[in-house]
């Protein structure tokens, strides 16, 4: 097995979550918000949308080595599960469900005559003898059985489900937003399966330039948006945290300091600092060549120092907004007798400062990782974001503007990619508007 810097990070950011959930669950002050959460159909129906999203990019985050592959690639657990579809590659184009290539080209035919036609394609379709006539009918029954077995798996998991609830909490079922969480998971499951029962016979999304399956490349894109925008949150937490409580709790020179500091670094465009970052890793992988001798090395490198450089970048917001919040409460009559008791500095930060100002940084913490997931694609675009060996939205997207100046147009990549990213930045947004609504102080009679 073999744990690269982002798979690391990634699961310790999930163990944090969990552990903080942990912590957290038996706090009185949260109960309120949580079952506002809980209670909102669309908030929840987004938190399962995420999950699923969450579930594919932990898989594709568990890197090894085949024992008994001689070219010693690096896969992941998600690449080995999607091994046909990633081994089956065409010459070039194909549109969606084609079973021929998506430009002529000149065949030989076996009594030595040249035609210009569409050539057959080797995987998608590759099965039929006269995709004109069968396809209809063989996607019918593929589609049939895939939505058969994704019905069938979720029907187990409600049952299980069912039957280890405690009896007071099957409720739980009869409620609108129950009703809409299982709903929601029906329609993953048993659409997931349905592609994936799909693109064993045909390529779903289409092929790009080099043959490769598009529906591919845009699952394996999901762990690119969330790496950038789950470890650029936990770069910028800190330090967000950190020097905004201090400069609102200490004022004075540690509040000029920090003002100073956060002031210069808005004063640098971001788009100038990140391509000099990435010309530096470039430069210092060029040299050290030794360490980096595999391409998910240097591309996972890239990557994590692209998150770096995000979260240096990102911090100063959050951490106005919690100096603004310390300053008033530092105010706070329980902060003033804590610190006429004699209450030590630090004891008064952890414990009064820090957990009211917790909701200003969930809050942020959702909103800004629906904006760093199109920061990535935007970065990748103008070819100052991820290596371009990675799979990425934002490198689809890039990719597609040549496809959609040729004739015929090629237009499925940049639409797959759109679709997803657009899932997920959507299921992010919906979800941050619940926690806002449910953590804002001034909505708690909204209940």
């Amino acid at each position: 097995m073999i744990v690269l810097w982002t798979d690391g990070l990634l699961f310790l950011l999930v163990l944090m979550i969990f552990s903080l959930g942990f912590y957290l669950r038996g706090k009185e002050h949260l109960r309120r918000p949580l079952e506002k959460i809980k209670s909102s159909r669309a908030g929840m129906v987004a938190l399962v949308v995420l999950v699923f999203f969450i579930i594919i990019g932990l898989m594709d985050s568990i890197h090894f080595k085949q024992a008994n592959d001689k070219t010693n690639e690096v896969i992941s657990l998600l690449d080995y599960w999607a091994t046909p579809i990633r081994k089956h590659q065409e010459k070039s184009y194909s549109a969606p469900f084609a079973a021929y290539l998506y430009s002529k080209e000149l065949i030989r035919a076996e009594d030595g005559t040249q035609k210009w036609t569409y050539s057959r394609l080797e995987y998608g379709g590759g099965h039929l003898k006269d995709p004109k006539k069968e396809k209809t009918q063989d996607f019918a029954k593929k589609a049939t059985l895939g939505f058969a077995k994704g019905v069938g798996l979720f029907g187990f998991v409600l049952i299980l489900f069912w039957l280890f609830r405690k009896q007071q909490n099957r409720l739980f079922f009869q409620s609108k937003t129950s009703k809409a969480i299982w709903l929601t998971i029906f329609i993953l499951v048993s659409g997931s399966y349905t592609l994936i029962e799909l693109s064993a016979w045909y390529h779903v999304l289409g092929t790009d330039k080099v043959g490769e399956d598009v529906f591919y490349q845009t699952v394996k894109s999901i762990r690119t948006g969330l790496v950038i925008g789950s470890l650029t949150t936990l770069i910028m937490l800190p330090l967000a945290i950190v020097f905004g409580i201090l400069a609102g709790f200490f004022r004075g020179w540690v509040d000029d300091v920090i003002q100073y500091i956060y002031t210069t670094l808005n004063s640098i465009p971001s788009v100038l600092l990140i391509a000099a970052s990435i010309l530096m890793v470039q430069v210092y992988m060029a040299n050290n060549a030794d360490q980096f001798t595999n391409l998910v090395v240097r591309a996972d490198m890239r990557l994590f120092f692209l998150c770096l450089i995000l979260g240096v970048t990102s911090w100063t917001g959050l951490c106005r907004l919690l100096r603004a919040e310390t300053l008033k409460l530092r105010e706070m009559e329980y902060v003033q007798a804590a610190q006429a008791l004699g209450v030590r500095r630090r004891i008064i930060l952890i414990r009064h400062i820090l957990p009211n100002v917790m909701h200003i940084v969930l809050i942020s913490v959702v909103l800004d990782f629906s904006s760093l997931v199109l920061a990535e694609a935007v970065l990748s675009y103008i070819n100052i974001g991820v290596d371009p060996t990675t799979y990425s939205w934002g490198n689809m997207i890039n990719g597609a503007r040549l496809e959609m100046a040729r004739e015929p147009i090629v237009w499925w990549s940049l639409l797959a990619s759109f679709l997803f990213m657009f899932s997920l930045v959507l299921a992010a947004n919906i979800f941050a508007d619940t926690v806002r609504d449910a953590f804002d102080p001034r909505r708690a009679n909204n209940v």
